[in-house]
């Protein structure tokens, strides 16, 4: 409730003062001024533009600092502030960066499209500021699109490489029904057998800076754990857990506050709420649950009351008697634990792209806002345009200019944008996993440049064509 309602006031407040700023000026210049100004293209921009430009740049780069240094959802929140004033700062400063791309360009431009690029070039240096609207929504659709979209990716990723590091188990007995905790000790009477240890898999509830969270949580019988599952554990010790205590990644620790020793107040899946003392904290969070309990403590708070699975340490030989001991439980089966892995793997894998079209919503919307200020912004060139036909410019011309000034800002755009995707996914990634360097599927971030390409061309050239289908001196006779 709380982040429901900070949203409907941020947008509210954003609303109303972006109002309130664009008229300002309209409010205050005389109407004579006004007209005056009318066929002179802006300025760059005032100093207090690029001044708030380089802050949000510089606190930016401070976050790179602040994210390194912590983890879990401090880190992540301080990614996502790391992001916004990215792109904020290039929004803000993207008359500079225009102009100094055009000057950068300009050989460039010239050598490929000839006449028109100089012209190209030429109009990107009178109306730096004209076009900010160009770079802008390209950057917000590569920076945006490629740190929120490749870092679902390098979650799921972790997830499974943590699981696959973390089990040490050779073997896992499954039940499609569930298991009773008496298949624990019936694994652990069988010859071979090294450990056993009963896995139940579950959800709590616990509190947060804005409000409560609910987080993934296991709960294990922990004899012997420390020969079948690998948490990482940082400090602490899981041949402590006992009814009463809990263990916790290092994340959800950091986030909630809690450190060794203290009283971690939580709810179980049932909504019961419990006071555990911390008796371990452990990196491997992802694969294994940001919460650890003893199934004792889970007794009668969840929906079976059975256990999803056992992991079993075994000496050689031990095989046969595993077959023997599935045959006692409905629906039961052992599999190897690389088996295990990839079918954690394709779960995650089905319920990634869910949550991936959940955020395909939201870069669409970016990419749909984007598609809409290129177009007016393609639009808004009408006179300009007529006027170049009207002193000898070909159309033919003109659509190379068009093309080349296109092409230069995409490019500019597309590195903006690729350093900033690259800056805070490496920055969040290596924080919350140990990752120094990212995981970004080729095809993926080719297909992230193709449709940002595609969206760039689209929705300026396609405008401009309907624009020069019109005689031209019709458009000149059409007001700013």
């Amino acid at each position: 409730m709380l982040s429901a309602a900070a949203v409907l006031g941020a947008v509210a407040v954003v609303a109303l003062l972006s109002v309130w700023i664009a008229s300002l000026r309209v409010t205050r210049i005389r109407p004579t001024e006004a007209l005056g100004e009318a066929a002179v293209e802006p300025g760059l921009g005032s100093r207090a533009r690029a001044v708030t430009g380089l802050v949000c740049l510089a606190s930016a780069v401070s976050l790179i600092g602040l994210t390194g240094a912590t983890d879990g959802q401090t880190a992540m929140g301080a990614a996502a502030g790391m992001l916004y004033l990215f792109v904020l700062g290039i929004a803000l400063l993207a008359p500079w960066v225009n102009q100094g791309a055009a000057r950068l360009l300009a050989p460039v431009l010239r050598g490929v499209w000839g006449d028109s690029g100089y012209l190209a070039a030429a109009n990107l240096r009178a109306n730096a500021r004209g076009m900010v609207a160009v770079p802008t929504a390209l950057v917000l659709s590569v920076g945006f699109g490629g740190t929120v979209w490749f870092l679902q990716d390098n979650l799921q990723r972790q997830t499974v490489v943590q699981s696959r590091d973390g089990i040490l188990a050779q073997y896992a007995l499954t039940g499609a029904a569930g298991l009773p905790a008496a298949a624990t000790a019936e694994a652990r009477r069988v010859p071979g057998v090294l450990a056993a240890t009963g896995v139940r898999r579950t959800s709590v509830v616990v509190p947060g800076e804005l409000e409560a969270q609910t987080v993934v949580a296991q709960g294990i019988d922990p004899a012997g754990v420390e020969r079948t599952m690998d948490l990482g554990v940082r400090s602490g010790s899981l041949a402590a857990l006992r009814e009463g205590t809990v263990a916790v990644s290092t994340a959800r620790a950091d986030a909630a506050g809690w450190r060794l020793g203290d009283e971690a107040q939580l709810w179980l899946g049932d909504g019961t709420p419990v006071t555990l003392r911390v008796v371990a904290l452990y990196e491997r969070g992802w694969g294994f649950g940001e919460v650890t309990l003893h199934t004792g403590t889970l007794a009668g708070h969840t929906v079976t009351g059975l256990d999803d699975q056992v992991l079993i340490r075994t000496a050689p030989g031990a095989d046969g008697a595993l077959a023997d001991l599935a045959r006692r439980y409905p629906a039961a089966t052992v599999v190897d634990t690389d088996t295990l892995t990839g079918d954690i793997a394709r779960e995650l894998a089905v319920s990634g792209w869910l949550n991936k079209l959940l955020i395909g919503v939201l870069v669409g919307y970016a990419v749909l806002a984007a598609a809409n200020t290129l177009v007016m912004a393609a639009l808004a060139r009408r006179r300009e345009l007529s006027l170049l036909r009207l002193v000898g410019v070909t159309r033919r011309q003109v659509r190379r200019m068009v093309h080349a000034e296109q092409a230069g800002l995409l490019g500019v755009s597309l590195a903006i944008g690729t350093a900033i995707a690259a800056v805070t996914l490496t920055t969040i990634v290596n924080a919350v996993s140990g990752q120094r360097v990212p995981y970004v599927p080729v095809a993926g971030w080719a297909a992230l440049v193709a449709a940002t390409t595609a969206l760039s061309l689209t929705a300026t050239i396609l405008p401009v064509n309907h624009l020069l289908r019109t005689p031209p001196i019709k458009d000149m006779s059409i007001r700013e």
